[in-house]
């Protein structure tokens, strides 16, 4: 079989702009394993079509011709063609409602679904993602909005000379204008009511040390959780808490300690113990992984039952809707990324001015560092691709030959589900379209 993949152009929204595989990786994969690509034509992706022709790909609307096909964002079931394999994030391993129509047209069409958020090692860490990318994204957002906060409250700070991350031309460029503030901070200080300023993260994986490599280019000091209460007014540093499971939660029977490995596997059998910490902090940034069945860390309730509090900006980068946010509601475009939640009367008012927390929430970061996010993206994907060109699903899928890394991943093998996805039966229902 000819060796041949397709990318798919990423329109699912304006703002998107990344591609899978850089044209340097697929002039390598062109010249060392004779894999030719077919790309899609679009204006608004971060890397030019002439980059890809120079790298030898063909440019081409029709990707019918490709067995193989890689996307970013979830591919429209219109488009699905029999037979292919198909390698993009799917959001269908939880179960996804409004993804499961997508998931039987899948099968349907005795296709195979390869999904990047389940490649991982053998230790169940992600290899492939652009997490830290939505937590570089995150926190220079979240910056410039507290700077904007700050003014509405009469506070002109250096924060304000940041801009939002989609207004840069790369990471890089953000790091200059970052690192400039935190000059500005050391030398003549930040004023506001609130003193000392501190950062809580939560979290401590890809996102967070995204977020965290930003946060760390400001004047800064790091303290533990439990040192919270103990803290000197400076205005030339930012304190940086880092909040892990053992500081956000406890187990509900007081009988029991915390465990991690149970608090991963029963989630349900804890409770948040956040409350004890939000009076200490400024600014919050969520880049925690969260599931239904998890705590709730920020409630309605707790905000409504304070007269005054703390915390001006939650910078909620894992974006689950009214999840460990409770006053998540919805998802921001990377234009309008912020709305402030008043928990007196429990209204949400778009922008940053009013009266309680203002909430980032933009659900699709990376895309605002499409250059520098695909760069990473692709670094990690690339090494896998031979393995999923080459393999032979003429064969029963144990002896197809896919890499360990990557049979892992496989949700949907020739339109059946695949032994490790069987679960998701249960969420498909007859006659779905």
């Amino acid at each position: 079989m000819k060796k041949l993949i397709g990318i798919r152009r990423e329109d699912k929204n304006i703002w998107e702009r990344r591609v899978p595989l850089i044209p340097e990786h697929l002039k390598k994969l062109k010249n060392d394993f004779g894999i030719d690509t077919i790309i899609q034509p679009f204006e608004r992706r971060a890397f030019l079509d002439n980059e890809f022709l120079e790298a030898g790909v063909t440019i081409n609307e029709d990707l019918s011709e490709a067995p193989i096909v890689f996307a970013v964002k979830e591919i429209p079931k219109n488009l699905l063609q029999n037979d292919k394999t198909y390698i993009f994030f799917s959001h269908t391993i939880k179960g996804q409602k409004y993804n499961m129509p997508l998931l039987q047209k899948l099968m349907d069409l005795n296709c195979t679904l390869i999904d990047y958020e389940a490649i991982v090692n053998e230790k169940g860490k992600r290899l492939v993602f652009f997490g830290k990318y939505a937590g570089l994204a995150g926190m220079i957002n979240a910056l410039h909005g507290y700077g904007i906060r700050l003014k509405n409250f009469g506070f002109d700070t250096p924060l304000l000379k940041i801009k939002s991350a989609y207004q840069y031309d790369s990471v890089e460029d953000a790091k200059i204008d970052i690192v400039n503030v935190g000059k500005e901070i050391k030398e003549n200080g930040i004023e506001i009511n609130n003193l000392p300023l501190v950062f809580g993260f939560m979290g401590y994986g890809n996102v967070s040390n995204g977020a965290q490599e930003i946060f760390d280019l400001l004047p800064h000091k790091v303290i533990q959780p439990d040192n919270l209460n103990d803290l000197d007014k400076s205005n030339n540093l930012i304190y940086k808490v880092i909040f892990k499971e053992e500081h956000l939660v406890e187990p509900k029977n007081a009988d029991e300690k915390f465990e991690l490995t149970d608090y991963f596997k029963h989630p349900e059998k804890y409770k948040s113990k956040f409350d004890n910490y939000i009076p200490y902090l400024n600014l919050i940034v969520n880049a925690i992984y969260w599931t239904k069945q998890s705590p709730v860390f920020l409630t309605k309730e707790y905000f409504k039952s304070k007269d005054e509090h703390k915390l001006d900006l939650i910078c909620d980068i894992t974006c689950d809707i009214e999840g460990a946010v409770e006053f998540t509601i919805k998802s921001t475009p990377s234009d309008n990324p912020a709305y402030v939640y008043n928990p007196k009367d429990d209204s949400f008012t778009d922008g940053y001015k009013g009266v309680g927390i203002v909430d980032i929430a933009v659900d699709n970061l990376p895309t605002e560092l499409p250059r520098n996010s695909s760069i990473e993206f692709s670094d990690s994907l690339n090494e896998f691709v031979v393995g999923i060109v080459n393999a032979d699903k003429t064969q029963d899928f144990d002896d197809a030959g896919y890499p360990p890394e990557i049979k892992n991943a496989v949700i949907v093998y020739n339109g059946k589900l695949t032994p490790k996805y069987k679960y998701l039966e249960e969420f498909l229902t007859p006659n779905m379209h």
